[in-house]
């Protein structure tokens, strides 16, 4: 078979005693270029071997006989530059000689071959640059990751890496409060001083662009960013690949951009759900379709490739009988870290599943504690540790007694580093989060009450209650009254006795509903003082029937004072629409944001006032969401409104919500001499909240407040209390 290249790579062990060699490319023009040498074999010249590959023996010494690597391993691989050499024949997918990159990828290299730079002292002495840059809590983040991946900071001790304290870690550091630089900087300590590191970053796909544009801005091209999840090409990939691939299938593409970060000091990004596509159901050997091998080919290289895997926002695969949790337990490395701005989630189920994905032996580490049983079968020990933990953490906030509660703490220590966000009480301006409640107006009141009566699934109560929370006709907006044929429905019955809630100018009245009615006045007031809205919403209708409001109240239009992100949104119409909305200069005052897919990881410090406009049961949504704008870089003060209609089950759901917000404080707090980390710190009044007291002090609008409670205050014994009194308590 004709070469398809004049140049080469090998990416195999060039000797035998267990190191790697680095990747690198050799020709016969530039034959000059040095290679390892072999420990065991001298050049007959008394020099080290002068290596290049010889189409017809292979990678061989041009003075002496030696031969590194016969041809029949190496794979033709891809050119370093376009401009040398040229395809002689172009290959297609439909060539069954098509490489599959097997022999080129899956050789054996390790990941502990340390570079040429210092050797003594700490990894600090290589990288005084990037510490110079980091804030203290980052610098310690770093070297725990170090500690943990590699067995500590100090240069002399990186090549000896006992196995046993090798393993994932968890940086679980409030939202805001830089995790992504932190990632950066241990990314580029540790590439530099590992050369064969190859590390691969899944996130979710809202992320990947601000993640690619993060480590240009810190580091420009000195780190190839391949993201895996977009088919274009950046121009970093290998010339010689794009064009080899360039009118091929996204699968032929996404693999070129594969081999290119197989070559070394690059970071492959990829979404969870890209990833858990090419990883969940593994192929069979009887596919010999030339797709089939190319996509079990990429499922090979992203299960066993990477030698240092991190999960952004790594509390999402935390449903253990997830497609992606399953998948991500076959990654073969265990060099993790496992990104999050809040660990706790809903239960502590969830949290053990997260922790064993950073430390896939962490259920050994729980029966050492707890039973002391050994020696049964993975599956069962798996399940009997699950089992144990559960039990271990089922006490916790119920009683006085906190002895498991320290247990449980000591059990995640050596793996997950804490951090509570104290630089944002110190560098940002300030943050004042209010819990709203508001009375209904007597049409809501009546439609709330027989939704809550009258329809038994609860789901379809949440959302009706949700939808007409915000302004009566939405009602019509559920997908029950949508349904063709059920005339007999609750839902239908109450919009036929109700047909004004159908017409358009009832619908266009943001006054007959209490919450359109706060946030209209809310954004009103904002624009006043120029400050940006940040608005988040689980759901579509609401938003779009605000955004009609503010069109027929005072002409505002999509796109250009109004902005709106949700999960149809294209990547890179996203992060164009991000980057409006933070330009002071933009005539943009309100973006409505999707509180599923905006709610995490990107950055919307334009805005200084945030409203939730629904309620959901997990806490670490709400502390997500207030983190888009509460962040370092924000210039103002951040109010914060979570609004809940009162004598409804958004009440209900809040309760719980804080609840679980309780125990999360409980497992995650920084504690001294028996208070937690926030107890000392006063709670905050909204005197100097221009907005709320201007509303207050209004009596159109006085009237529809039932309490502000500062969300610092005890919630759980406010509206507990609150909650018995009207009988809603669940």
């Amino acid at each position: 078979m004709e070469q398809l290249w004049d140049e080469f790579e090998f990416a195999r062990r060039a000797s035998e005693d267990g190191t790697s060699a680095p990747s690198t490319a050799a020709t016969q023009e530039d034959s000059e270029q040095q290679v390892e040498t072999d420990s065991h074999t001298a050049c007959s010249l008394g020099k080290d071997h002068h290596l290049i590959l010889d189409e017809e023996i292979g990678i061989r010494c041009i003075l002496c006989s030696y031969v590194k690597l016969d041809i029949k391993y190496i794979l033709p691989a891809f050119a370093t530059s376009c401009a040398r050499g040229r395809l002689r024949r172009r290959m297609s997918a439909e060539d069954e000689e098509f490489p599959t990159f097997d022999s080129f990828m899956f050789h054996e290299t390790g990941g502990n071959q340390v570079s040429n730079l210092h050797t003594t002292g700490t990894i600090w002495d290589n990288f005084r640059g990037i510490r110079e840059i980091l804030y203290p809590h980052q610098i310690e983040g770093v070297e725990f990751v170090w500690r943990n991946l590699a067995g500590g900071i100090e240069l002399n001790v990186l090549n000896k890496n006992p196995s046993h304290d090798i393993g994932g870690c968890i940086i679980s550091h409030d939202p805001g409060t830089g995790k992504t630089l932190l990632t950066i900087a241990f990314l580029r300590t540790f590439m530099k001083t590992f050369k064969d590191c190859r590390p691969v970053l899944i996130a979710p796909s809202n992320m990947l662009l601000t993640w690619e544009d993060e480590f240009k801005k810190w580091y420009g091209e000195d780190i190839t960013f391949h993201n895996l999840s977009s088919v274009k090409f950046s121009g970093t990939e290998e010339c010689a690949a794009q064009k080899l691939v360039q009118n091929e299938s996204s699968d032929m593409k996404r693999l070129a951009k594969i081999a290119s970060w197989r070559r070394g000091n690059s970071i492959l990004a990829v979404s969870y759900q890209l990833f858990e596509r090419y990883t969940a159901e593994e192929l069979g050997e009887e596919i010999v379709s030339l797709k089939a091998k190319i996509r079990k080919n990429i499922r090979k290289s992203l299960l066993e490739l990477p030698n240092v895997l991190i999960l952004d926002e790594g509390h999402t695969p935390r449903n253990k009988n997830s497609k992606i949790f399953k998948s991500l337990k076959k990654v073969k490395t265990e060099r993790r870290i496992i990104l999050s701005g809040t660990l706790f989630q809903n239960n502590f189920d969830e949290l053990y599943t997260t922790l064993s994905l950073a430390r896939p032996k962490f259920a050994d580490m729980i029966l050492n504690k707890t039973d002391k049983t050994r020696g049964r079968p993975s599956l069962v020990t798996g399940e009997e540790a699950r089992g144990n933990w559960v039990s271990l953490a089922s006490s916790i906030g119920n009683s006085s007694d906190d002895q498991q509660l320290e247990m449980i703490k000591k059990l995640m220590a050596p793996f997950v580093h804490e951090y509570k966000g104290s630089i944002l009480h110190k560098k940002l301006p300030g943050l004042r989060e209010c819990v709203v409640v508001l009375h209904p107006f007597p049409l809501q009141k009546k439609l709330l009450e027989n939704v809550r009566d009258g329809m038994n699934n609860a789901f379809e109560v949440d959302y009706a209650t949700a939808l007409v929370s915000v302004h009566p006709s939405l009602l019509t907006r559920c997908s029950v009254a949508k349904q063709s044929g059920n005339v007999n429905s609750s839902v239908t019955t109450l919009i036929d006795e109700n047909q004004k809630i159908k017409e358009d100018v009832f619908r266009l009245d943001y006054h007959e509903g209490v919450k359109s009615k706060f946030l209209m006045q809310l954004i009103k007031l904002s624009e006043a003082m120029k400050e940006k809205v940040l608005v988040f919403s689980q759901y579509l209708d609401p938003p779009s029937l605000i955004c009609d409001h503010l069109y027929s109240a005072w002409g505002w239009r999509m796109g250009e004072e109004i902005l709106r992100m949700d999960g149809t949104l294209d990547m890179n119409k996203r992060q164009s629409l991000i980057k409006r909305f933070n330009d002071p200069s933009s005539k943009v005052k309100v973006l409505f944001a999707s509180t599923k897919s905006s709610g995490e990881g990107i950055c919307l410090t334009g805005a200084s006032r945030v409203v939730l406009l629904d309620v959901v049961w997990n806490p670490a949504v709400y502390k997500q969401a207030i983190s888009r704008a509460y962040r370092l870089g924000q210039k103002k003060v951040v109010y914060t409104y979570h609004l809940i209609t009162s004598g409804t089950s958004e009440e209900d759901k809040y309760l719980v919500q804080t609840r679980k917000d309780h125990l999360s404080q409980l497992v995650f707090s920084m504690e001294q001499h028996g208070k937690t980390e926030n107890q000392d710190k006063p709670c905050p009044k909204f005197s100097d909240d221009k907005i709320l007291q201007a509303m207050m002090g209004n009596k159109e609008f006085k009237v529809i407040f039932d309490k502000i409670i500062p969300r610092e205050s005890n919630l759980l014994e406010t509206l507990g209390k609150d909650m018995m009194r009207n009988g809603t308590v669940v």
